[in-house]
């Protein structure tokens, strides 16, 4: 290749690759199991600016109990929302003590933000309508939550 080239064919190259850095990069997310009633949850940790951000932006699937568990620095009205994100998904928003204050439904790719009900410790990311399949609703405790790292 000639140097002209060289510099194009390398920037082609990196653009292709960058799509797979924030699927690769959320693979290495650590996961902890919580409980709702009677069922599992395998919920990838999002404790950080940067995991927070990202979320499950740019996932095109998410296994059945598998989700995404966020841990903010204080507890606030937290809202959520789907730019970036493939997968319909369900958002519960689930205060210091572990209930749930309420659930929301997200359409993929919509920037309409769906908040907690009341100051709200987390949010639980499921795929859509998992709650409501299981029968949990507000009030109902999650349990694990007490395991999971401190907010950064």
């Amino acid at each position: 290749m000639t140097p002209s080239v060289l510099p194009r064919f390398a920037l082609a190259a990196l653009a292709a690759l960058l799509p797979a850095l924030p699927a690769a990069a959320q693979q290495a997310m650590p996961v902890f199991e919580l409980g709702a009633g009677m069922y599992r949850i395998e919920a990838e940790l999002a404790h950080t600016p940067q995991t927070r951000q990202i979320g499950l932006m740019n996932r095109r699937m998410l296994a059945g109990q598998r989700g995404m568990v966020f841990v903010f620095p204080q507890d606030a009205r937290h809202c959520m929302w789907m730019k970036n994100t493939y997968v319909p998904l369900s958002v519960a928003f689930i205060d210091g003590d572990g209930r749930i204050l309420n659930i929301a439904d997200m359409t993929p790719h919509s920037e309409e933000s769906h908040c907690a009900a009341n100051a709200a410790r987390y949010a639980l990311e499921m795929n859509k309508g998992w709650f409501a399949d299981k029968g949990i609703a507000a009030g109902t405790r999650i349990r694990g939550l007490e395991r999971l790292p401190a907010p950064q």
